[in-house]
């Protein structure tokens, strides 16, 4: 069975892409997902406000001392050898590169056009094969309008897409009033790829200290629902290679999003909580349904079930909505 699919213009052996996380920390983790099928690997994000924060406390630390001391008489030099967040950042790509053989797809979340531009200017040069760019924002400022929030990300991508020549994702969320029209903005500007759709992890409160705590939850396959639908809008209407990611958790979740129209299917949590062996599980479940329906290739699915062909997507997405409550029955025996 030909597996294969073109993913922002990497030729994958199949489908199946390791997404952002800690497992691309380690090139032990790395290489056992690549013998276990992967096709590609994300590598875990690199924070522009970390690296900032970082400058700053070294800057305090090397030029503040005279301001401090009567007694120095000069800044001191960074020692040899000092390694920063980027500098360790970049070796780790350098290691992926020389360890594996799938494409390594290296993870930028950035807040500035200029970290962004030079930070994706500077993993392109050690060798990522693509630039899967997090765009992590919350719009909290009650001055600040949608279509600014969106000219904003519009922005850092027009100016990154002038430094650099690799294919370039852009992941975002699904929080905006007009997504459609967002997707293919960010077309025009340059991208190549749309990841649908980043998880906001929201914050809990302790009932016992009254502190707002941080809560990581992992996904369930519950949240694929959201990104199924809007890839199945998007299929074929924006000229973007699309992703899936969250909610990815085997088999049936994959033959989902590629049917609605994902070129690939990220996958974290299951990876998280069952290994590298959930990757072969997969694909050797994906390869017995698509033979037992005939299928030469899997290209053939990607895509059949979208909305591409719907004059109106919006009214299509209406009908479906209107079934769905009127056939939703009470349970008689709560009614009864």
């Amino acid at each position: 069975m030909d597996l294969s699919t073109t993913y922002m213009g990497l030729e994958l052996k199949n489908p199946l892409v390791a997404s952002a996380s800690p497992l691309s920390r380690s090139l032990d983790s790395a290489r056992r997902l690549e013998d276990a099928g992967m096709s590609a690997i994300v590598m875990y994000s690199l924070f522009e406000e970390e690296l900032l924060n970082e400058q700053e406390a070294l800057d305090f630390f090397m030029h503040g001392r005279d301001t401090g001391n009567p007694e120095a008489t000069s800044a001191l030099q960074v020692p040899g050898g000092y390694h920063t967040g980027l500098d360790d950042y970049l070796e780790q790509l350098h290691k992926l590169k020389q360890t594996l053989e799938v494409p390594v797809i290296a993870s930028l979340n950035g807040i500035s056009t200029g970290g962004w531009v030079e930070h994706g200017r500077q993993l392109q040069e050690a060798g990522a094969d693509a630039l899967e760019l997090n765009a992590y924002f919350i719009a909290a400022d009650t001055g600040r309008s949608g279509a600014e929030v969106e000219d904003n990300y519009v922005e850092l991508l027009s100016e990154l897409r002038k430094s650099v020549t690799i294919p370039v994702a852009m992941k975002i969320s699904p929080q905006f009033s007009s997504l459609a029209a967002l997707a293919q903005r960010l077309a025009t500007a340059g991208a190549d790829g749309l990841v649908l759709f980043n998880r906001f992890y929201q914050p809990d409160i302790d009932l016992e200290t009254l502190e707002v705590v941080p809560s990581l939850q992992l996904s369930t396959p519950e949240e694929l629902r959201l990104r199924t639908r809007w890839i199945a809008l998007l299929h074929g209407r924006v000229d973007l290679s699309l992703a899936a990611t969250g909610g990815v958790h085997g088999p049936q979740e994959v033959l989902k999003v590629l049917l609605a129209g994902a070129d690939v299917a990220q996958m974290c949590s299951a990876l998280l909580q069952h290994g590298p062996g959930r990757l072969s599980d997969t694909l050797e479940s994906l390869v017995r349904w698509l033979e037992e329906r005939e299928y030469d290739s899997l290209r053939q699915l990607i895509g059949s079930v979208s909305q591409q062909k719907s004059r109106d997507p919006a009214a299509f997405e209406r009908a479906n909505y209107v079934r769905v409550l009127d056939s939703y029955t009470p349970p008689s025996s709560v009614w009864s």
